[in-house]
């Protein structure tokens, strides 16, 4: 294939289970970017963490962040989108609030959060972001005055508990919000029809390619919509089931350089 854009999951797909970006992995990334492949990072983070990132590869890369809802191409942000503030009242009020979890809100650059806990400490050191402590329905009522509304969502507990809680919004058949799992922990809430798909789609109108001249690796659930839309959707060998069935090739794992086997596999770099 001729290739002109790879886009690449983060968290459990570019980056090994200790948080870590592999020699291999950076090696292989910087010899297609030299070749003038362009790099999209493409995550459920928020800009700071994935600008982070960005300066550990040492290569310009376009950044999709907050699950495909906000996109930088450059300084320039390319595509947002949001959702209304009555999600996050009742998000807030119906899950966070009656689990006595922490909300995560995001909005375009900004991290707020309701409460703190184990999970948004780690978050902190791996985004080197200190969110902004809020009350949901006060943000709520504040951004109703000022014309604003929040990117994303996203509550983090156990397993199972991020089971329940994601058949309770499914069962709520909410039609301006979708939802997935960007890890066994994290249930990310975002705009109905919102997705990475439609994010790297928007990357390559900005560009003037193909979404066939794409090459697109990912790990978990928020990943699928990535791997479908492009040209070779690439499974981790750590991935979930699901996304290892709708993939064109399965590589090896996050901390067996798997990026770099398949770039090797398909583009001998």
């Amino acid at each position: 294939m001729e290739c002109k854009l790879i886009a690449v999951d983060i968290d459990g797909t570019l980056l090994n289970h200790e948080k870590k970006l592999l020699p291999q992995v950076k090696q292989s990334l910087k010899r297609a970017e030299e070749k003038g492949i362009q790099i999209a990072l493409v995550s459920g983070r928020m800009p700071s963490g994935v600008e982070v990132i960005e300066k550990r590869l040492g290569i310009d890369c376009i950044k999709v962040c907050n699950a495909g809802t906000y996109i930088l191409k450059g300084g320039d942000c390319i595509g947002a989108e949001y959702m209304p503030n009555s999600v996050l009242r009742g998000i807030s009020e119906r899950i966070a609030e009656k689990n006595n979890l922490p909300l995560w809100i995001f909005k375009d650059k900004e991290w707020f959060v309701t409460g703190m806990d184990e999970f948004i400490r780690k978050e902190i050191g791996y985004v080197s972001y200190r969110p902004e402590l809020v009350n949901a329905q006060k943000l709520a009522d504040q951004w109703d005055q000022s014309g604003q509304k929040p990117n994303k969502l996203l509550v983090a507990d156990a397993p199972g508990k991020i089971d329940e809680f994601q058949r309770e919004l499914e069962s709520w058949a909410w039609p301006e919000i979708d939802m997935a799992r960007s890890a066994d922990v994290f249930l990310e809430i975002f705009p109905k029809g919102v997705s990475k798909g439609k994010a790297l789609n928007t990357i390559c109108r900005e560009l003037g390619i193909s979404s066939s001249q794409v090459i697109a690796f990912g790990d978990h659930e928020l990943d699928i919509p990535l791997i479908e839309a492009a040209g070779i959707g690439v499974a981790m060998g750590n991935a979930i089931p699901t996304l290892k069935e709708k993939a064109d090739f399965v590589t090896k794992t996050n901390d067996e350089a798997g990026i770099a086997f398949a770039l090797e596999h398909f583009l001998q770099l």
